[in-house]
C-alpha cells in the first residue's frame, strides 16, 4: 500500500441526505454505483463536496463503511480526515484506517493558525502515526494556508506525502509542482481539484483530476482522461469545453452562495436526473428551489442529459 499510485479521475462523491438529515443509502449506493460504471478511477469521500465539515463522528464513520461496503474493491477509496488540528485529524484517520481506506486526505490545520514549522510537522506526524498513503489537501480558501509547492515536494521525496490534491487557485504553484515533482522523480500523485481546467493541468503534468462536476456527468471526465493518455489534445480541449457547459450549473442560479450554491447544484441536478431522492442540503444550509431548480434543469437539458 506504501506503492499506492493514484491516478486518473477520482470524484469528490457527493452525499445525499434525507428530510430528516440522515444519510440516503440507496442515493448513495446508485452515485458510486454510476461514477464506476462510467470509468472513474478512484473516489474520495468526506471531501469538501462530501459534507466533512457538516459531519459528526458517528455520521463520517456510516458514509465510510457505507462507501467500503458499495465500493467493494472495484476502486481505489481515499477518505478526508479533515478537522482542525493535528489530534483531531490522527482520531480521524485511524477510523478510517479501521474501516478499510486505501489512501487518507488532509489538510494544513486550521482555526489555530500556525507557520510552514507547524505544517510540516503536522504532515510528518500523520505519517508517523498513521498505516496509509497521506495527501496533502491544499485548498486556501478553506484553511487560510497555502501550501508551498517546494515543501510539498521536499515531504513527497522523503516519502511522508504520496500525493496532493490541489484546490488552490494557484494554477503557477501547481505548474511549478508538476516541474518539480518530475525532477525529484515523480515522488507525488497530482490531481487537480479544478474542475473547469483539467485540460491544463493535464498538460502541466498532472497525474489525475478530483472533479466535483464528475458527480454529475463522470464519462465525460473519464472520456477526457484516456484522451490525455492518449496524447489526443484536441479531443481533452473538446470533453473539457464540453463539461464546461455543463458547469453552468454553478452560475445561473440567483440568491445563493458559496456551498448552497456550489454542492447545492450538484445535489439538484442529480436529484433532477434521478440518481438523488432529494436535494436536501446539511443544515443550515437551504436547499435549492423554484427558478434555481428551473435553471439548473434547463443547462442539463440544453446539454443532453436530460
Amino acid at each position: 500500500m506504501a506503492d499506492l499510485k493514484i491516478t486518473g479521475v477520482v470524484p469528490p462523491v457527493v452525499v445525499p441526505d434525507t428530510p430528516d438529515h440522515q444519510l440516503d443509502v440507496p442515493s448513495f449506493e446508485r452515485l458510486i454505483n454510476r461514477m464506476i460504471d462510467a470509468g472513474v478511477d478512484g473516489l474520495f469521500f468526506l471531501g469538501s463536496s462530501g459534507e466533512v465539515v457538516f459531519s459528526t463522528d458517528e455520521r463520517r464513520r456510516q458514509i465510510i463503511s457505507e462507501a467500503i461496503r458499495i465500493v467493494d474493491h472495484r476502486v481505489p477509496v481515499l477518505v478526508g480526515i479533515i478537522d482542525t488540528e493535528t489530534e483531531r485529524v490522527l482520531e480521524h484517520g485511524k477510523v478510517a484506517q479501521e474501516l478499510g481506506a486505501d489512501a487518507l486526505v488532509a489538510t494544513a490545520p486550521f482555526y489555530a493558525l500556525g507557520g510552514m514549522t507547524e505544517v510540516e510537522e503536522h504532515f510528518r506526524i500523520l505519517h508517523e502515526e498513521l498505516d496509509l498513503p497521506i495527501f496533502a489537501y491544499d485548498i486556501p480558501v478553506c484553511v487560510h494556508t497555502k501550501l508551498p509547492w517546494p515543501l510539498l515536494v521536499k515531504l513527497g521525496k522523503e516519502g511522508v506525502l504520496a500525493g496532493v490534491k490541489d484546490s488552490s487557485g494557484d494554477d503557477i504553484s501547481f505548474r511549478y509542482l508538476c516541474q518539480e515533482n518530475e525532477k525529484a522523480g515523480h515522488p507525488l500523485s497530482l490531481l487537480t481539484g479544478h474542475e473547469i481546467v483539467v485540460d491544463g493541468a493535464y498538460l502541466s503534468g498532472a497525474d489525475g483530476s478530483v472533479p466535483g462536476l464528475a458527480n454529475v456527468e463522470p464519462a465525460g471526465y473519464v472520456r477526457m482522461w484516456k484522451a490525455a493518455q492518449a496524447g489526443d489534445w484536441a479531443t481533452v480541449k473538446a470533453e473539457q469545453d464540453r463539461l464546461n457547459e455543463i458547469s453552468h450549473i454553478f452560475d445561473v442560479t440567483s440568491g445563493v452562495q458559496g456551498y448552497a450554491g456550489g454542492v447545492g447544484a450538484f445535489k439538484t441536478a442529480l436529484w433532477l436526473l434521478g440518481v438523488f431522492d432529494s436535494n436536501i442540503m446539511p443544515r443550515p444550509v437551504k436547499a435549492l428551489e423554484g427558478d434555481n431548480v428551473e435553471a439548473i434543469k434547463k443547462v442539463l437539458v440544453d446539454n443532453g442529459l436530460l
